[in-house]
């Protein structure tokens, strides 16, 4: 290949020389005319490998399933390699057309040889991108940081890169250099701390399965609600749910704390967990004529029936004196809206039965007695599950009149007007 550049390049000169031109212009000249046939050739031989190697990915790209040679042509790696080949022709041509000026030889034999370094890194970048894409198109993968693990073996390949052209530049050998570099090694950790936390958070994310692409996570430091749309070696991005994005730094995900409600989503209900204040100055104990009413309330007549014939059994039995109502055992009005409450929750159609269900009265407080329902949703839809949360209450804050309770609300001057 050498041998037959040099023929073509070298036989301009000695026919100069025979015409009877002088030295100088006849090497000028022979120069001048070389220079146009290595731009022409180039660029047929750029033209025709561009041909051949886009219609062959092309070609091979229909004929396969898989989808990674499709994204190679989408991220046009054969029409960089293509760009390659002429490229080299030049590299191998510039020595042969400036043997007689050492001067510019150099200089341009660096630029092709930096070149032709930042080519064959965008090459690779290209191929490296494809694979992202294409990982990203398969289930096992979809969920992974797989930019962060690209852009770590890119900074690699940069590196390199730049190490290889920074010797070629200042003609310094490569193990010289390396040897500098490692001198100046805390310089480079300190303006690259970000990075390489990064890196280390994102093998941490990654093995430890803190979070995925998809994930819906909550970081109140940042100001993130929502779900999870890129992972990379810098930074997390976040869509939240007013479709604003929030960028996280990735080593916070190993250094701060943060809730992620994939659990939640995988599991078999949406926790619902909400009380109502009762007025403690409403509680009371429940007379005969009462229970009466109360029976026609279809949830909990049997109840009813079943606790009154348990109370006056033992009441009867250990002689209570029920002139006093607090003699004794008694119903009263919260216990019993209480176990409305759970045959209500055990009744409703939207809740997971197989899961924790119960209605608590929780720490009295000077704004009354909290009673707090605890059920799981069987819909974790956001909207659905709001839904039905919002006509549980409905249904619970309507019932309190029934049971002679009253809700805690704080005064208004509205209230004093007549």
């Amino acid at each position: 290949m050498y041998k037959l550049i040099e023929k073509i390049f070298n036989f301009l000169y000695p026919i100069f020389r025979k015409w009877g031109l002088g030295s100088s212009f006849a090497s000028y000249l022979s120069l001048f005319i070389n220079i146009a046939i290595l731009c022409v050739s180039a660029y047929a031989i750029y033209v025709v490998f561009r041909l051949v190697l886009v219609t062959i990915m092309a070609v091979i790209a229909q004929k396969t399933k898989t989808k990674f040679d499709d994204l190679l042509v989408s991220n046009k790696t054969a029409k960089y390699i293509a760009h390659l080949i002429p490229l080299l022709f030049i590299y191998k041509s510039v020595p042969i057309i400036l043997e007689r000026y050492e001067y510019w030889e150099g200089v341009f034999g660096k630029l092709v040889g930096i070149y032709i370094v930042l080519l064959v890194l965008w090459i690779i970048r290209t191929i490296f991108n494809a694979l992202r894409d294409y990982l990203k198109l398969k289930p096992r993968y979809s969920d992974k940081p797989i930019d962060s693990f690209i852009q770590v073996i890119m900074i690699v390949l940069w590196a390199v890169g730049i190490t290889v052209i920074i010797s070629k530049l200042f003609d310094i050998d490569q193990k010289e250099l390396l040897t500098i570099l490692g001198a100046v090694s805390a310089v480079i950790i300190l303006i690259f701390r970000d990075t390489i936390l990064g890196f280390v958070s994102s093998v941490q994310v990654s093995i430890n399965d803190m979070v995925r692409i998809g994930d819906w996570i909550t970081m109140d430091k940042f100001g993130a609600d929502g779900d999870v749309i890129e992972i990379n070696l810098a930074t997390v991005k976040v869509r939240n749910f007013d479709n604003t994005t929030t960028t996280i730094p990735t080593y916070s995900l190993s250094s701060d704390s943060f809730q992620n409600w994939r659990g939640m989503l995988n599991s078999d209900g949406r926790r619902i967990k909400r009380h109502i204040l009762i007025k403690t100055s409403s509680i009371r104990f429940l007379e005969e004529a009462e229970l009466s009413d109360l029976k026609k309330i279809h949830l909990i007549s049997d109840y009813i029936d079943t606790r009154k014939l348990e109370i006056d059994e033992y009441n009867s039995s250990h002689k209570i004196d029920k002139s006093i109502a607090i003699n004794g055992r008694n119903l009263t009005n919260l216990g019993l809206f209480r176990k409305y409450i759970t045959e209500y929750l055990f009744n409703y159609p939207g809740l997971n039965k197989d899961m924790l269900m119960l209605c608590r009265q929780l720490q009295s407080t000077s704004h009354g007695v909290p009673l707090e329902v605890y059920a799981f949703s069987h819909d974790k839809r956001f909207e659905n599950y709001e839904y039905i949360m919002s006509d549980i209450f409905d249904h619970i804050i309507a019932s309190v009149k029934y049971f002679d309770l009253e809700i805690f609300e704080t005064v208004s001057e509205n209230d004093f007007k007549v």
